[in-house]
């Protein structure tokens, strides 16, 4: 049986020793969500500060029986990157014909349990849990179902993405559902810097802590010495990149050890951790075209701050 553990393992080690040899110092962020992590932000989530998840909650929440209506009886709905899977539940509420639901999620520990907690809720339901990183190939189980594979990926997390990242997540996903598939996507739009940094650095502090749990993940599992009072959370608006970034600060002149390698800090030295892109209206839609996805559904809130999407794959 192949060790999927260990192949993270490996590959968690690769992304920290390579990204802290760069000159901007860098770890993708689908390492802040290990078990911790995970909780962490489904805490963040909740955040008066936080807007995008009660904002795209409410989009769905008007919008579940009309996906419903598109997916058809017999789907299959297949979660990219599913977390708690609290929108889920929306979806699978609304779906009364649903085949089997499928969440990938890169903690296999938080994954298991959110797995649990929707048997129990959701006895009927064939649920096929995969352990997988979405930036990776993935290889979604054979359930033999005769309706629409519909992909799932609520969030924004599509804005953790770059252009060309966005392209192969778009084709791999088109190979994943294939033809006639739906996929239903959260995505944040432009709008104020004074909303848009609160949401990154809530005054209780749980994003820091979030943030700044990848450290502590770091010095668990890689054996690293990295002091976290030693560093500080701080989210940063790029205008030119349209994104909201994510940096672990150095507080000082200091040296930490990852995997028996010395990695030396600058005061004011950074990790950057996280993007978190704002797209302007039809962004999205000329970027998935490109990877033959029609757009046949975007809706949004009165205030315009979100969007939620439905493609087909054609």
């Amino acid at each position: 049986m192949l060790d999927t553990t260990k192949i993270m393992d490996n590959s968690f080690a690769a992304d920290v020793l390579m990204g802290l040899a760069a000159s901007q110092k860098t770890i993708p962020c689908r390492w802040l969500y290990d078990t911790r992590g995970s909780e962490l932000f489904e805490d963040i989530t909740g955040l008066p500060e936080y807007y995008p998840t009660r904002t795209e909650t409410k989009i769905l929440q008007a919008r579940a029986d009309a996906i419903a209506r598109l997916a058809g009886d017999g789907a299959q709905l297949i979660e990219y990157g599913a977390g708690a899977s609290v929108k889920t539940r929306l979806l699978l509420d609304a779906m009364a014909g649903l085949h089997a639901y499928v969440p990938i999620d890169v903690s296999a520990s938080f994954l298991a349990e959110t797995a649990r907690q929707l048997a129990c809720d959701y006895p009927d339901l064939n649920i096929v849990p995969v352990v997988g990183d979405f930036l990776s190939p993935i290889e979604l189980p054979a359930l033999g179902a005769a309706g629409r594979k519909v992909g799932f990926f609520p969030g924004s997390t599509i804005g953790n993405l770059s252009d060309a990242e966005i392209a192969d997540f778009f084709a791999r996903a088109r190979q994943d559902l294939g033809t006639g598939a739906l996929f239903v996507l959260g995505a944040d739009l432009k709008k104020d810097e004074a909303i848009l940094i609160p949401a990154y650095d809530d005054a209780a502090g749980v994003t820091a802590r979030f943030n700044l749990n990848l450290l502590r993940r770091i010095n668990r599992e890689l054996g690293a010495t990295f002091e976290l009072d030693w560093f500080s959370h701080e989210a940063r608006w790029n205008e030119v990149c349209s994104r909201v970034e994510m940096h672990l600060v150095s507080l000082r002149d200091q040296t930490a050890h990852v995997c028996g390698k010395r990695v030396d800090f600058a005061a004011g030295e950074t990790i950057h951790t996280e993007n978190s892109r704002k797209f302007a209206a039809g962004e999205l839609s000329k970027l998935a075209a490109k990877q033959s996805w029609r757009t046949q559904e975007t809706w949004t809130d009165e205030d315009g701050l979100f969007s939620v999407m439905v493609l087909e794959a054609g």
